[in-house]
C-alpha cells in the first residue's frame, strides 16, 4: 500500500526534522525546545490534531519571568565594599518580562519609554519618575552581556530571534531595586529561551556587570543576590572569599515565618533619584583610604553579624537598635536630604525603627502594633509617602499591590 509508505516516510522525516532542530551538530547538540518544529510536523501529518496542539504550543512558546523588589534590611551600603548585608524579598512589587520567538529581534517600548509628550510639564514629570532612560537601555545591555558571557564561556546555542517586553510596578529610583529587577527578569528569560544554565552563585555577578560595567552605574551585589535567591538572605562579601570563589558567601536564613518581626516599608516617589547619584563620591573616598569611610564599612559588617544573631533569636529591642544605628552610621558619611530625613524621623517619632532600604526614597524598619502602623500611615500620607507591610515569602498573606 503506497499510502502506508507515504505516511511512514512523512513520520520518519518529521522525527528527523525535530531531532535536527533540538540537537544540531553545529551548535554542540544544543538546540531549541522543538515546539514550533513539532507543531509544523503535526500540522503536516494531521492538521486537525495540529490545531489543538497549536493552542498549547503558543502557551509553551511564551516565556514569562518575574523578579521582585527588595529591601536592604541591614548592612547596606557595605555590599559594594567587601562588607556584609541582609536583605529580604518584597513580593508586593515585581518586574515582569515576556519573551517569545519571532523573525526579528524586537524590544517593545514600555509606557515609561515614551518619546511623545503633551507638554514640557509632562516630559519633566516623566523624567522625575523614570529618569532619562527607562528600561530599554537595561534590556539592550542585558542581551549584550548575556551574549558575550556565552561567547566567553564557549556556550553554544541556537541563533534565533525573539520579541521581548517588560512591565513593572516597582516604584522607580527609590531604592527598591527596580532597575536590577528588570535586568534579572530579562536574564532569566534569555537563559530559558536559549536553554543556557548559569550557576546561581555566579548569576548575580553577571547581572551586576550589566549596570556596573556596561552602563557605568554605581551598584553592589546585594540587590542581585536577593533577587536571584529570594526570601531572606545573609550575604558576606569578604574580599578573600570572593577572590577565591568568584562570588560571596550567601546563606538563606531559616526563620519561622510566624516569628518574623513586624516589618514595614515606607516610600515616596517624590524622592526618586538614581543610585548613581546617591553613591557618586563614596567610592572615590573609599579607594583613597578615607578613614571615616573605611571604619564605617567595617562597622556595617559588624552590625550585620549582630543583627543576624538577634533575628534568629527574635530579639526585637536589639533589632530595632541595630536598624537605627545602621542609618545613623550611614548619615555620618553620606549627605542625606531633608525629605529623606523626614521619612526617618516620622517613623521614629511613633517608636518604630528606620533606615534606608537602598539609596534613599524608601525606608524599612519594625513597628509594634496595628495601631502604630495606622498612625504612621496617616503621618506618611502628609509627606506624600506610602507605607506597606512587605510580603517576604511566597505563601505569605499581605496587602499586595496589583
Amino acid at each position: 500500500d503506497i499510502s502506508l509508505y507515504k505516511d511512514l516516510a512523512m513520520a520518519i522525516t518529521g522525527i528527523a526534522v525535530i531531532l535536527g532542530h533540538n540537537f544540531p551538530i553545529y551548535y554542540g547538540f544544543k538546540g531549541g525546545k522543538g515546539i514550533a518544529t513539532s507543531l509544523g510536523v503535526i500540522l503536516t501529518i494531521e492538521w486537525q490534531l495540529g490545531l489543538v496542539c497549536l493552542v498549547f504550543a503558543l502557551l509553551l512558546m511564551i516565556i514569562t519571568t518575574k523578579t521582585f523588589a527588595r529591601a536592604g534590611l541591614i548592612g547596606n551600603p557595605s555590599d559594594g565594599y567587601f562588607g556584609k548585608t541582609i536583605s529580604f524579598t518584597v513580593r508586593n512589587f515585581a518586574s515582569k518580562v515576556v519573551l517569545y520567538e519571532s523573525p526579528f529581534l524586537e524590544i517593545k517600548l514600555h509606557k515609561n519609554d515614551k518619546l511623545s509628550f503633551s507638554s514640557i510639564d509632562e516630559l519633566t514629570d516623566d523624567i522625575k519618575y523614570s529618569g532619562y532612560y527607562g528600561g530599554i537601555r537595561l534590556i539592550k545591555a542585558t542581551i549584550k552581556v548575556f551574549y558575550e558571557y556565552c561567547q566567553e564561556h564557549n556556550i553554544n546555542f541556537e541563533h534565533k530571534n525573539f520579541t521581548i517586553s517588560y512591565d513593572s510596578n516597582i516604584p522607580m529610583r527609590v531604592g527598591l531595586a527596580g532597575s536590577s529587577a528588570i535586568v534579572t527578569s530579562v536574564m532569566k528569560a534569555l537563559m530559558e529561551f536559549y536553554n543556557v544554565n548559569i550557576p546561581k552563585d555566579i548569576l548575580p555577578n553577571i547581572i551586576l556587570s550589566v549596570e556596573k560595567d556596561e552602563l557605568k552605574i554605581g551598584a553592589g551585589l546585594q540587590d542581585r543576590v536577593i533577587q536571584v535567591f529570594e526570601d531572606i538572605v545573609f550575604m558576606d562579601f569578604n574580599k578573600d572569599y570572593m577572590k577565591e570563589h568568584g562570588f560571596g558567601d550567601y546563606e538563606k536564613l531559616n526563620i519561622d515565618k510566624n516569628n518574623l518581626p513586624k516589618f514595614y516599608i515606607a516610600y515616596s516617589e517624590d524622592l526618586s533619584e538614581g543610585t548613581e547619584v546617591f553613591h557618586n563620591n563614596i567610592r572615590e573616598r573609599y579607594e583613597r583610604g578615607e578613614k571615616q569611610v573605611l571604619d564605617a564599612m567595617q562597622e556595617f559588617a559588624h552590625i550585620t553579624e549582630e543583627f543576624k544573631k538577634a533575628l534568629l533569636k527574635n530579639d526585637l529591642p536589639l533589632l530595632n537598635t541595630l536598624i537605627n544605628r545602621n542609618f545613623d552610621l550611614r548619615s555620618s558619611i553620606y549627605k542625606i536630604s531633608k525629605k529623606n530625613l523626614d521619612l526617618i524621623h516620622t517613623a521614629r517619632h511613633f517608636g518604630a525603627s528606620s533606615k534606608f532600604c537602598g539609596s534613599g526614597g524608601a525606608i524599612v524598619g519594625i513597628y509594634n502594633s496595628d495601631e502604630q502602623f495606622e498612625n504612621m500611615r496617616k503621618a506618611f500620607k502628609k509627606l506624600n509617602a506610602s507605607i506597606i507591610k512587605p510580603q517576604i515569602f511566597e505563601d505569605e498573606k499581605s496587602n499586595l499591590i496589583n
